[in-house]
């Protein structure tokens, strides 16, 4: 029988437009959420499952975001998802939600097992407008 071993939430923003965080540097993480799941009574088989959320407002041309989710701290820790999005000109008019979904299999069993979610873009000027989040659980055998 499946068993639920924790479930966390970061929440960053819950509201269209409520921040105003721009993207400085071109193709460099930017951390915009983090969780810790424990691990307690963790049986055979652990699974994770993770999904988020996170809104950019686009520069006037052809830009693309990459979203990144780590199993750690740090932009070179394990990586768990990755997903490039391409957008036009119509994000210059009404901003970009982008929303995914992870998994991971099997994860190796520590008291605490950490997941980072940074996003990163090719154009200066991309601004992240909210809402932004992401959360996830820990199951096992």
């Amino acid at each position: 029988m499946t068993k639920l071993l924790d479930a966390r939430v970061s929440v960053n923003a819950t509201l269209f437009n409520s921040i105003a965080i721009p993207i400085p540097i071109i193709n460099t993480p930017q951390l915009f959420a983090q969780i810790g799941l424990i691990t307690a009574g963790a049986g055979p088989n652990p699974r994770v499952f993770l999904k988020g959320t996170i809104t950019v407002q686009l520069p006037l041309a052809l830009f693309q975001v990459r979203i990144t989710i780590v199993r750690g701290t740090a932009p070179t820790d394990p990586l768990v998802y990755s997903a490039n999005h391409t957008y036009g000109l119509g994000g210059l008019l009404v901003p970009e939600v982008i929303t995914f979904s992870a998994n991971d299999y099997n994860p190796p069993v520590t008291p605490q097992i950490t997941y980072t979610a940074f996003i990163s873009t090719n154009l200066l000027n991309t601004i992240r407008v909210g809402p932004e989040s992401l959360d996830g659980f820990i199951v096992s055998d």
